[in-house]
């Protein structure tokens, strides 16, 4: 599996918060957190130009930098340019969807979305300035799918399709960099391009859909296919926008009755066993064999330890087995230890 030789180590640092997701987070506050994934060992870095319209990647760049490039593993993504000029807030709105206002607080930069040969070698150029390195070694091609583009997804997905794939496959295989695949918060968009006969991407970052709380459609037909293929998955979101993790956002919206309900459930039988429920988050994914890591994110220090600390927690067979008795995970799901 090309993408698991890549990756360093099974948890990596998502900075989609950085790019002041939901709130503005100091620029000190952001330092101190980067800081800290650094010198607890935290090597593979999930960036993208749309978080904060360049925000996250200005800060990661702070960071990385000052590290020699071949010390850390770094992704960002592309189908969305950066502008200097000042953007219409109401513009940017409009071109969200039913995402507005997730990044209300970034930079007040015109972001245009494209996926285009052309608007792909301009959209890493940017990020290479911004993040001061020079190199990337993975590249995803972000957000073609329904939650963005409604109804036009399918035309968007075209437009990578000749555009953003071809330019990111000439680069991998050139040695530019060593992998690219497709970075959604849906499934139907990466199911489509494993479908394609056309050069194949090395495998895709797949946002909140294959968590505890979300997990079903991921398994039916996606996983499979690309286990078949060999293909590995980075795991976005595991915390599902936060509620997994003490938080009220699912979806980067407030959960909803039945969501927070589940997650109540969860937490019953958590507790009964002693487990936390942000251990069981990040490991449930990791269980399955075309997983290779997975990336929280976070704007605070203190969650850097919380993350590695859970990541490690062991939790007995039988946490597993309730929650599978109680349907509160498929029966299809591969549970962590065989359980």
């Amino acid at each position: 599996m090309r993408l698991a030789s890549i990756l360093p180590d099974r948890i990596g640092f998502g900075t989609a918060p950085l790019g002041n997701m939901f709130r503005a987070v100091p620029d000190e506050e952001a330092r101190a957190t980067l800081r800290a994934a650094w010198d607890q060992g935290i090597r593979y870095y999930d960036t993208a130009p749309f978080y904060g319209a360049g925000l996250a990647e200005l800060r990661l760049g702070e960071l990385l930098s000052r590290q020699s490039s071949d010390t850390y593993v770094l992704s960002t993504k592309v189908g969305r340019v950066v502008f200097d000029e000042m953007g219409d807030p109401s513009a940017r709105e409009h071109e969200l969807g039913d995402k507005g206002g997730l990044f209300e607080h970034g930079r007040p930069k015109t972001m245009v979305t494209e996926y285009t040969a052309d608007a792909t070698e301009r959209s890493l150029d940017d990020s290479l300035k911004r993040l001061g390195t020079d190199r990337i070694d993975i590249v995803w091609v972000h957000d073609i799918a329904q939650d963005f583009h409604g109804d036009a997804w399918l035309e968007k997905f075209d437009e990578a399709r000749t555009g953003a794939f071809r330019v990111l496959t000439r680069l991998r295989d050139d040695g530019v960099i060593k992998a690219w695949g497709i970075g959604t918060n849906r499934v139907e968009p990466i199911e489509l391009a494993l479908d394609l006969q056309e050069p194949q991407p090395d495998g895709f970052l797949l946002a909140g859909r294959y968590t505890l709380l979300d997990h079903e459609r991921a398994l039916q037909r996606l996983l499979p296919t690309a286990r078949e293929q060999g293909l590995g998955m980075v795991v976005g979101g595991p915390y599902s926008s936060g509620v997994l993790a003490g938080g009220d956002h699912f979806e980067y919206r407030p959960a909803s009755a039945e969501v927070l309900e589940k997650v109540r459930r969860i937490k019953e039988i958590a507790d009964r066993h002693g487990v936390g429920i942000k251990a069981a988050a990040l490991q449930f994914p990791l269980a399955h064999p075309v997983a290779c890591a997975v990336v929280p994110g976070a704007t605070r220090p203190s969650r850097i330890a919380e993350d590695i600390a859970a990541a490690r927690e062991e939790i007995p067979a039988a946490f597993w087995h309730d929650l599978r008795e109680a349907a509160l995970v498929s029966p299809f799901a591969p549970l962590p230890g065989g359980a």
